[in-house]
This record gives structure tokens, C-alpha cells and sequence, in this order.
């Protein structure tokens, strides 16, 4: 089963690679919890990260970079971190500070405008995330071949599209399956299409879940917690955006 999630997404590869260079010998494995503790660590640097970025950074010269450097610093960085398989914990943690100033300016662009709508945006988030990681514990919903290939498939095509539509925007100021500025007026596609990334950003938890678990009991070596951290924190944070750009339009 491979996950949804293109950081996680690897960690099959990277266990057959280990057990081949390690021949079998005895590692200091990872377990769940040490992937929770760098989960909630790297989650509070991104967290703190945003509080400064929204105090200090000057909203009117940063805000449009922000916007657009969100998807794809993030994108690029999640694509360098999983192509390399680093278990780097700085390079990792620089990715999380990154996206704490980028969330943070951004966050404080959509709260002038529709205050209280950050504070919903993270309830929604964490909640999303925690229901889901009950409903997996509880083997409500599992990780089956099929729901791995409907996720992979919606993320793939979610990312796709988003570029070629912020490209789009970039060049000719149109918006379609994703309207940018922050007041404009919103057509039913872009509902849609942030319902559809939505729920493919939950259903990818569950595949994420289980990758875990599978590389807990496959005894992958303890670096690779800060990896499976990095996985879960990329999908939080899409998570985060999606949620907030629908909140934004429902409060137009």
C-alpha cells in the first residue's frame, strides 16, 4: 500500500533500501510516539513561526508574494525533502519555518478582512485530522488499494491544477478553479474544487496512518520519524490552506 502523501509516499522504497545496506542487523527502530513528539514539535515551530510572521511582517509588501510563495515553496520544498528521503532535522525544521511565515502573512490578510476565520480555519484542521485518526484507529475507514489510488489520483490532479491556475492568474489575472484576491467575487468551481481537495486531504491521513504503522513494524530506523513528521506536517499544512481559501469564500 503507498500512500497518498508524496513525502511518505517513499518510505517503501526507503525500507527495502535499509534492510539491503543494513544486511538484517540490529537498528534502533522508530516508534509511533517518536513520530507524534517530532509531529507536535515541528508543529509548534511552524505555529510560532506564523505569530511572529503576522506581528512583524510589514502585510502590504509581503502579502501577494505570500500568497503565491505559500503553494509553491511549499510544493518545491516537499518535492526536494522527498525526492532526497532526507532525514535531516534542520532542514526539515527550516521547512516548517518557512511555512510558518508564509501561513502567518497570509493568515493575517484573510483575519483583516473576515475576522475570526483563522481560529476556524485551525479548529477545522485539527479536527479533520483527529476525526480521521479515530476513524482509522477504530478501522472505520481503511487503507485499501483502492482508496490509495482515488486519493493519489484527486492530490495529483488538485496540484496540477492549481498550478496551471495560479500560472494562469500570474500572466493574465484570471481566476478559475481558485480565486486568489481576497475580495473578488466566487463562481460554484471554486467550491467545488477546494471541497474536492478538502476531502482528498483527509481520506490522505488514513494512507499516511498506515504507511506509519507499516514502517513502525518493518523496524525503520529512528531517523526516519523526523520523515514520517515532515509527511504529516506537508499534510496538515495543505490541509490548512484549503480550508481557509473555502472559508474565505463562504464568508463573501
Amino acid at each position: 500500500m503507498r500512500s497518498a502523501n508524496p513525502v511518505l509516499d517513499r518510505l517503501d522504497d526507503v525500507r527495502r533500501t535499509e534492510r539491503q545496506v543494513l544486511g538484517g542487523g540490529p537498528v534502533e527502530a522508530m516508534t509511533v510516539d517518536d513520530v507524534v513528539l517530532r509531529t507536535v514539535g515541528l508543529l509548534l515551530l511552524t505555529g510560532v513561526t506564523a505569530a511572529v510572521a503576522w506581528v512583524l511582517v510589514p502585510q502590504a509588501v509581503w502579502i501577494s508574494a505570500a500568497l503565491a510563495g505559500t503553494a509553491l515553496a511549499g510544493l518545491a520544498l516537499a518535492l526536494v525533502i522527498s525526492l532526497r528521503g532526507t532525514t535531516n532535522p534542520v532542514l526539515i525544521a527550516g521547512y516548517a519555518v518557512l511555512q510558518g511565515l508564509l501561513l502567518g502573512v497570509a493568515s493575517r490578510a484573510f483575519e483583516l478582512i473576515h475576522p475570526g476565520i483563522v481560529v476556524q480555519a485551525v479548529v477545522g484542521t485539527f479536527g479533520v485530522f483527529l476525526g480521521m485518526a479515530l476513524l482509522y484507529r477504530a478501522r472505520v475507514v481503511r487503507a485499501t488499494p483502492r482508496l490509495a489510488r482515488l486519493v493519489a489520483g484527486a492530490l495529483i490532479g488538485i496540484v496540477a491544477l492549481g498550478l496551471v491556475n495560479l500560472v494562469a492568474y500570474l500572466t493574465t489575472g484570471r481566476q478559475g478553479l481558485a480565486v486568489y484576491s481576497l475580495t473578488a467575487q466566487v463562481g460554484w468551481l471554486p467550491y467545488v474544487f477546494s471541497g474536492v481537495a478538502i476531502l482528498a486531504g483527509a481520506f490522505s491521513f488514513v494512507l499516511d496512518f498506515d504507511q506509519v504503522e507499516r514502517s513502525v513494524r518493518a523496524g525503520l530506523p529512528r531517523r526516519y520519524a523526523w520523515y514520517c513528521a515532515f509527511g504529516l506536517l506537508a499534510g496538515l499544512v495543505f490541509l490548512y490552506w484549503q480550508l481557509l481559501r473555502l472559508l474565505g469564500y463562504l464568508r463573501r
